[in-house]
């Protein structure tokens, strides 16, 4: 049935196999698109304050925009790849993330800069489930499966290092702008990659789309977001508020998902007890991840001095332990020891990189604590985060690949919002006089959550996910 059909039903095509590569590429380079944006401006920030004359909280929302955006909007583009087809996601959100990159790049005031920032996040959110369900749809084998899920989790995982190296090149060999403008290339080569190279894939469309539940889960999560961000500095009275506001909207959302005929968010999906513990993990790995990068950021340029570019450098031994555990070691692993292992053991190491950061301090030597501390991160993550992506995805039909993949990828946002708001409000709160020591105050509690969470996913994650 031709593609522009207004009832079409998910079909299982599937690119011809010496075209598997080329689709791997198309989907790790959005990928990579999608988290090299959550830094990469970071660094940047203070040049682009200073030649447009933002204020502090136009920097901040420099930031926020991104993150809320993406996360707020991840349940409804992952339902919009699932009825679009992903093929037509994935151009889509590609071709507007080039746009908007581009008009963050050559930005003249503030307020531009901030639009642009949030319509990244738009199309970041119809790109980021786009990939991840054409993964689970395409790479149907085993070992090709665990393959591609290896590859991906490396980008989705070191993502965010590549970028505060990249931001730091650029900020200080050329120009902030060109944070924003690298996009570019990448952007445009996965719209061609995968006019190319992936199959027309047709969607869903026979019913309607749930958009006042898309309205109230995106507002939930976006509040939510916003509040834990920091972005708001009016106050913990505010900030609780606010908290609240968010819990309500999404009961209120659940409920709705429970009783509506056509839901944004089938709950079987999220109830299945496999497919639970691996969100649950992804969740528990954004929080100490995302933090530990908060934390060894301010702990290089702010207590060991260092330059951006250095600053970024100094994270490439988190992303080769990464990449080499994600792609090599976790594929030869998992058929002797089983997913649930990786899953648990890989979290335990996590919880053990994060240990070994309790000792930051005002004169912590990095080669002998933090670089130890990041191969350890690396491989933790390398090991859990394939299985948990993997077992998050497995066992959807395929017109439920999107909204599966959006639950993932909005599982790690929360974990990372979570992290972020929380580690810093600890370490904050122990820093006395030092805030290097808050860091490791913080880095403990954070350790102490993915170890409790790692016991929960060995006891959880026994059996595949049911198809849903």
């Amino acid at each position: 049935m031709a593609e522009r059909t207004s009832i079409r039903v998910a079909t299982g095509a599937h690119p011809a196999r010496r075209h598997l590569p080329g689709v791997l590429a198309v989907i790790g380079l959005a990928q990579l698109l999608v988290v090299v944006d959550t830094t990469i401006v970071n660094i940047a920030l203070p040049s682009a304050r200073q030649e447009l004359g933002m204020s502090e909280t136009a920097a901040q929302w420099t930031l926020t925009a991104y993150t809320l955006a993406f996360g707020g909007l991840l349940l409804l583009g992952g339902r919009l790849a699932d009825r679009w087809g992903r093929r037509k996601a994935l151009i889509t959100g590609a071709l507007g993330f080039a746009f908007a990159s581009c008009l963050g790049g050559t930005a003249g005031d503030a307020a531009v800069l901030i639009g642009a920032r949030a319509a990244q996040g738009v199309c970041a959110a119809l790109l980021a489930p786009a990939t991840l369900s054409i993964l689970a749809v395409t790479f149907t084998e085993p070992a090709a499966r665990v393959r591609a899920y290896s590859a991906l989790s490396a980008i989705a995982m070191s993502g965010s290092a590549v970028g505060l190296l990249a931001g730091g090149a650029l900020a200080q060999f050329l120009d902030w702008r060109w944070c924003l403008l690298v996009n570019l290339p990448p952007a445009v080569v996965t719209a061609v990659g995968a006019r190319v190279w992936l199959p027309a894939m047709a969607g869903e469309r026979r019913s309607r789309l749930d958009w006042t539940g898309a309205a109230i889960g995106g507002g939930g999560i976006a509040v939510l977001a916003y509040a834990l961000s920091g972005a708001t500095d009016s106050g913990a009275a505010v900030r609780i508020s606010l908290i609240a506001v968010g819990v309500v909207l999404l009961t209120v959302f659940g409920i709705r998902q429970h009783v509506v005929r056509n839901p944004l968010l089938p709950l079987s999906i999220i109830a299945d007890r496999a497919r639970g513990a691996a969100c649950l993990s992804i969740v528990a790995t954004g929080f100490g991840m995302f933090g530990m990068f908060l934390f060894l950021t301010f702990q290089l340029q702010d207590v060991l001095h260092f330059r951006p570019l250095v600053t970024g450098l100094a994270f490439l031994p988190f992303v080769v332990a990464n990449a080499v555990a994600a792609t090599w070691l976790t594929r030869r692993l998992l058929p002797h020891v089983g997913v649930r292992s990786l899953l648990a053991g890989g979290m335990v190491l996590l919880a053990v990189g994060l240990a070994l950061l309790t000792g930051l301090g005002g004169s912590t030597p990095y080669w002998t604590l933090i670089a130890p501390a990041e191969v350890v991160l690396g491989v933790g993550a390398g090991l859990s985060v394939p299985s948990a992506i993997n077992r998050a995805t497995a066992g959807v039909r395929p017109h439920h690949s999107g909204i599966a993949a959006a639950v993932a990828t909005t599982s790690q946002q929360v974990g990372a919002s979570l992290g972020t708001a929380a580690l810093n409000a600890i370490a904050v709160s122990s820093a006395g006089t030092a805030a290097v020591r808050g860091y490791g105050v913080a880095s403990g509690w954070a350790a102490a959550v993915v170890a409790g969470t790692a016991v929960a996913v060995a006891v959880l994650a026994g059996r595949s996910p049911q198809p849903q």
